[in-house]
C-alpha cells in the first residue's frame, strides 16, 4: 500500500465557489478592507510610537493587538486575493504549512491578548489606585511575553502533529487559505490524535480566555452602576458594549468552527466565518479599541496639527 502512495509536493486552494464577475467583486472589496485594516492598525502604531502621552501599558497592549491584527491579515488575504485573480492556483507544501503556523499563531496570541486587555481594563476601572502596581511595566512586558510565547509554542505543536502525516491525495483544500481542518481532511492517516488536540487547545485558548473575558467585564460593569454622573456611566456602558461584542464576534465565529459539530455547518458558510476574523475583526479593531478613545483621538489632532505646521 505505502509503494502505491504518492506524496503531494504542493495543494491548490479551491476558495469561493463562484463565477469570474463575482470573483473580480471580491477581489476590489477585499483588496479594500485589506488596505483599510493595514492603513487602520499602522495609524495606530504610529500615534502610540510618536505621542509619549500614550506610552503606557494600556496602549502597549494595543500596539501589540494592532500589530498581531496587520500579521493575521497579511498571513492569509494576499493568498486569497491571489486565488481570487487565478482561481486553482498551487501553494507548495511548505508555504501551506507555514500559513497554517502563522495563523494560528497570530489567533493564539490576539485571544490572550484580549484576555490581557480586559484584565488591564478591569485593574484601572475597578482598583484605580492599585493600577501602577498590578499593571506596572514589567508586568505588561511579561504579560505580552506570555501571550506571543504560548500563541506560537501552541501553533508548533499543531504544526508538528500535522508534518507527521502523509499526505498522499486529493491535494485540494476547499478554503482560501490553509485552514488547519481543512488541511487533515486530505491526511491519508487516522487524524483522531490531531481532532483531540485541536479540541483540547480551544478549551485553553477560547473557552478559558472568554470566561475570563466575561468575568472580567461583568466586574467592570458592576463598578459601572456605581457610577453617580448619569453621562459617565453611559460613556462606559458604550465602551464596554463595543468592546464585548468584538470580542463575541471573534470568540463566538471561532468556537463555532472549532467546537461546534460540523455537520451543522457547510464548508462555504465556515469560509464566510472564517472572513470575521481573518480580514472584518482586525479592520474593525482599531475603530472599537482605539479610535473611539478620546486620548488616541487627541494624539491624532495633536499630530495632524503638527504636520500642518511644517
Amino acid at each position: 500500500m505505502e509503494k502505491n502512495q504518492t506524496m503531494v509536493t504542493e495543494f491548490i486552494l479551491l476558495g469561493f465557489s463562484l463565477g469570474p464577475r463575482m470573483h473580480l467583486f471580491l477581489f476590489g472589496l477585499f483588496s479594500l478592507l485589506y488596505v483599510l485594516t493595514l492603513l487602520g492598525n499602522g495609524v495606530i502604531l504610529g500615534l502610540i510610537s510618536l505621542d509619549s502621552r500614550l506610552h503606557t501599558p494600556m496602549y502597549s497592549f494595543l500596539s501589540h493587538l494592532a500589530i498581531v491584527d496587520m500579521a493575521y491579515a497579511c498571513s492569509t488575504v494576499p493568498q486569497m486575493l491571489l486565488n481570487l485573480l487565478s482561481p486553482a492556483k498551487p501553494i507548495s507544501f511548505a508555504g501551506c504549512i507555514t500559513q497554517t503556523f502563522l495563523f494560528l499563531s497570530f489567533a493564539h496570541t490576539e485571544c490572550l491578548l484580549l484576555v490581557v486587555m480586559s484584565y488591564d481594563r478591569y485593574v484601572a476601572i475597578c482598583h484605580p489606585l492599585r493600577y501602577s502596581v498590578l499593571v506596572s511595566w514589567r508586568v505588561s512586558i511579561s504579560l505580552v511575553v506570555t501571550s506571543w510565547t504560548c500563541g506560537s509554542l501552541l501553533a508548533l505543536v499543531h504544526v508538528g502533529l500535522i508534518l507527521r502525516l502523509p499526505f498522499c491525495g486529493p491535494h485540494e483544500i476547499n478554503h482560501f487559505f490553509c485552514e488547519i481542518l481543512s488541511v487533515l481532511k486530505l491526511a491519508c492517516a487516522d487524524t483522531r490524535l490531531n481532532q483531540a488536540v485541536i479540541f483540547s487547545a480551544c478549551v485553553f485558548i477560547l473557552l478559558g480566555p472568554v470566561c475570563l473575558v466575561l468575568l472580567s467585564y461583568a466586574r467592570i460593569l458592576a463598578s459601572i452602576l456605581r457610577i453617580q454622573s448619569g453621562e459617565g456611566r453611559g460613556k462606559a456602558f458604550s465602551t464596554c458594549s463595543s468592546h464585548l461584542c468584538m470580542v463575541g464576534l471573534f470568540f463566538g465565529s471561532a468556537i463555532i468552527m472549532y467546537m461546534a459539530p460540523k455537520s451543522r455547518y457547510p464548508e462555504e458558510q465556515q469560509k464566510i466565518l472564517f472572513l470575521f476574523y481573518s480580514l472584518f475583526n482586525p479592520m474593525l479593531n482599531p475603530l472599537i479599541y482605539s479610535l473611539r478613545n478620546a486620548e488616541v483621538k487627541g494624539a491624532l489632532r495633536r499630530t495632524l496639527f503638527k504636520e500642518s505646521h511644517f
